[in-house]
């Protein structure tokens, strides 16, 4: 009811068809440095989203609280937006799948806890990270951030949707010295279930991955064997299944262009899009109001579909996979919880087989060291050197190069490690044929 305003005033306006996508968010954060609070804040927002079809052409307008005079604001933006549309895309305002698959990501029980606990752990955790190890000389900061979101969809043909979701995060920093090498590194927690967060076992994760990296240094330039950890496959997943967004492949910038049915991976390469998967990531409708569904998106090596939101379904004639995302106004496609199928094998036994390589944990640069027309990459990296079927001495800084296509196809195994990021990324480590080092 509070938004019949808006609808009422669209359709005398003449506009045809229209819709308010309201996103409701709280976020609270706060951050400690030398057991100091150095950082707190807490926030409500809302964004609302307007759209509406005037003469064939989608206008947009948006605004950040709600009135009648915001709905008035948003009807005669849409009009006067939606007359100076040049480009030819159908515009469609969805009227609901046929069924939808609800899913309960809200946890009630995490707003129960107090800010006194949250900040309580938070304490605990720099405290456990500085007592870790002897070579840890600072403590980085450690922080802890909570977000709690509703997404709304309501249209003139009557959908009505409507998704709450909340998750937190700690994050641990540290910095360790050993001689005159000085490195740092850092791991998180995240989860919408407080009782799930271990502050020790983060704690030790921190310490771990930071003292781990001292004493390295390049190796010998060569092209390696090599096993790439879950951070850095997340990094390539991201930008490997970006090229099956169908509105890249119609514009022919996708490496994936006439790739459907057709072998663009190793067979033991997997790749789900699962927003149906109970966790912080599900969503049971796209930004469009389409259903959800779990997909694979490539299948034993096999490219299976492209993403589609209901414009760009529409111009290859087929049905929209529910993978509609909003960038302001622009509707573009996106996956809600992307995963690698794992293996069987651990880390230790992907090493194994490898005997000797390298173990590449981390690429920095992507953005700029990639190029997405070919899939070249030349990228800064670290790591560790792997001897003799074991994780040996660190790596200081390398450059790691290949291409991003070969990197998928050359995957030998993939790893049963699996971590979650909150980028959404669900993935494993990969043992791949080669990757070319540049050290020493």
């Amino acid at each position: 009811m509070k938004y019949d305003k808006f609808f009422a005033l669209a359709k005398e306006a003449g506009i045809e068809e229209a819709e308010l996508y309201i996103g409701e968010s709280y976020s609270l954060s706060f951050s400690l440095f030398h057991s100091e609070v150095d950082n707190y804040s807490s926030n409500k927002s809302m964004t609302i989203l307007a759209r509406g079809i005037v003469n064939g052409k989608f206008g947009t307008a948006s605004c950040d609280s709600w009135s009648a005079a915001h709905a008035k604001f948003l009807v005669d933006s849409i009009v006067a937006n939606a007359k100076v549309i040049e480009n030819e895309d159908p515009a469609f305002i969805f009227e609901g799948s046929k069924k939808y698959k609800k899913i309960n990501t809200y946890n009630k029980e995490l707003e129960k806890v107090s800010i006194d606990e949250k900040m309580k752990k938070l304490f605990e955790l720099e405290k456990a990270i500085k007592e870790g190890d002897k070579r840890v000389v600072e403590v980085g900061g450690v922080e802890y951030s909570e977000d709690a979101e509703s997404v709304t969809i309501l249209n003139s043909k009557g959908l009505k949707l409507t998704q709450k979701s909340n998750y937190f995060v700690y994050v641990g920093q540290a910095v360790a010295k050993e001689g005159k090498q000085t490195k740092s590194g850092y791991e998180l927690f995240l989860d919408n279930d407080f009782s799930k967060f271990d502050v020790k076992k983060l704690a030790k994760e921190v310490v771990d991955n930071t003292v781990s990296q001292l004493g390295g240094e390049a190796c010998e330039s060569n092209t390696y064997k090599a096993v790439l950890s879950p951070d850095v496959v997340k990094s390539f997943l991201g930008f490997y299944i970006g090229n099956a967004d169908a509105e890249d492949v119609q514009k022919k910038s996708s490496l994936f262009i006439n790739k459907i049915n057709q072998k663009v991976a190793s067979r033991k390469i997997t790749v789900e899009d699962k927003p149906l998967k109970r966790n912080v990531f599900s969503r049971w409708f796209d930004d469009e109001g389409v259903a959800t569904y779990n997909k694979a998106i490539i299948k034993n090596g096999v490219l299976m579909t492209y993403l589609y939101n209901l414009t760009t379904a529409s111009k290859d004639g087929v049905e929209s996979t529910g993978n509609a995302s909003r960038g302001g106004s622009k509707m573009g496609t996106s996956t809600f919880y992307l995963e690698l199928k794992p293996g069987k094998k651990s880390q230790e036994e992907l090493f194994k087989d490898v005997q000797d390589g390298v173990y590449i944990t981390e690429v920095q640069g992507l953005h700029a060291g990639l190029n997405p027309q070919s899939g070249n990459f030349s990228l800064q990296s670290s790591g560790f050197l792997i001897k003799n079927g074991k994780k040996d001495r660190a790596l200081d800084v390398v450059t790691v190069s290949g291409n991003l296509i070969d990197v998928f196809k050359d995957v030998l195994e993939v790893g049963n490690d699996q971590r979650v990021f909150p980028s959404g990324i669900a993935c494993s480590s990969l043992l791949i044929k080669k990757i070319i080092v540049s050290g020493k």
